[in-house]
C-alpha cells in the first residue's frame, strides 16, 4: 500500500485464505487455479499490463503467471523468492542446525512420529520462525494473518512447517526457466532471510537484466522487518521501468 502514491496498488485474498471464501476442495489448490483466478482479477479490474510483485509463494504465482500470459506484464518484482523448493529445503535444513539443541531434538523427535502439533515441536517452530522468518513482527498483522490463515492449503502445498517439506511443491523448481524472461525483474531476500541470499542472487544471475538487493537487517517477511528499506527499493525498480518504457 506504501507504493500507492505512485500508481494503483491491488493486494487481494486468494480464494481460501485471508477474508475470501474458504475453500477445502483440492482440486482448488494447484498453481494453475491460483494463476487463472490472478488473470480473473486483472482482467476484471480492466488492466492490460500490470506490475507484479509478488512474496515468497507469490513469487512462483507471479514467476508462473508471467509464464502463462506474458503480455499481460510489464515487470516482475520476486521477494524472498522460493522458486527452486528443494534447493529451500535442504537451506531450511541447514538453518534448523543453528536452533539450541533443544529444538533440533523436538523437531527430530515429532518428525519422526509425525507429531507436529505436539507442544515442543511448536515452540522450535517459533524459534526458527523468530530468526529466519520475522524478526519484527507487526502485531496487529500477526494476528490477522494466524486468524486467517488457510492452514489447509499450506499443509497441502508445502508440508508441516518451513523446512520439512511434503506438499505438492516439493519438486517445483522455476530455475530452468529464468532465462527465458524478457521483462524487467527485481530479486529482494532479507539479510537473515529463509530464501537464502547466496540463493536468490544465483537465481537473480540466470535471469536475463535482472537486478538483486539484500534488505539489511530483514528474516523473511521484509515488509515488517524493514518496510522504508523495502518500499523504497521497490519503489525505484518500478519507477525505473515506467521511465525506460518507450515514448510514443
Amino acid at each position: 500500500e506504501a507504493l500507492g502514491a505512485d500508481r494503483p496498488v491491488v493486494r487481494y485474498d486468494q480464494l481460501g485464505g485471508g477474508k475470501s471464501d474458504k475453500i477445502t476442495d483440492t482440486a482448488m489448490f494447484n498453481i494453475a487455479h491460483f494463476v487463472r483466478e490472478l488473470d480473473s482479477l486483472r482482467s476484471h479490474l480492466g488492466y492490460d499490463k500490470v506490475h507484479l510483485v509478488g512474496h515468497s509463494w507469490g513469487t512462483i504465482l507471479g514467476f508462473e503467471y508471467y509464464r502463462a500470459h506474458p503480455e499481460h506484464v510489464a515487470s516482475l518484482t520476486l521477494m524472498s523468492p522460493a522458486l527452486d523448493i528443494p534447493a529451500w529445503e535442504k537451506n531450511a535444513k541447514r538453518l534448523v542446525k543453528t536452533l539450541s539443541d533443544s529444538a533440533q531434538r523436538a523437531i527430530a523427535t515429532r518428525e519422526a512420529e509425525k507429531k507436529y502439533d505436539a507442544p515442543d515441536y511448536q515452540a522450535a517452530l517459533g524459534e526458527f520462525y523468530g530468526k529466519y522468518v520475522w524478526r519484527h513482527p507487526v502485531q496487529a498483522e500477526m494476528d490477522s494473518l494466524m486468524s486467517t490463515v488457510n492452514e489447509g492449503i499450506y499443509n497441502y502445498l508445502q508440508g508441516p512447517s518451513e523446512f520439512t517439506i511434503t506438499g505438492t511443491l516439493k519438486r517445483y523448481d522455476a530455475t530452468p526457466f529464468l532465462k527465458d524472461v524478457k521483462v524487467p525483474v527485481l530479486f529482494t531476500v532479507g539479510e537473515f532471510d529463509e530464501a537464502d541470499p547466496p540463493t536468490v542472487k544465483r537465481h537473480a544471475a540466470m535471469t536475463p537484466g535482472a537486478k538483486y538487493a539484500v534488505i539489511p537487517g530483514a528474516a523473511h517477511i521484509v515488509e515488517w522487518d524493514a518496510p522504508d528499506t523495502t518500499n523504497a527499493i521497490v519503489r525505484s525498480f518500478l519507477r525505473s521501468v515506467d521511465s525506460a518504457k518507450p515514448k510514443p
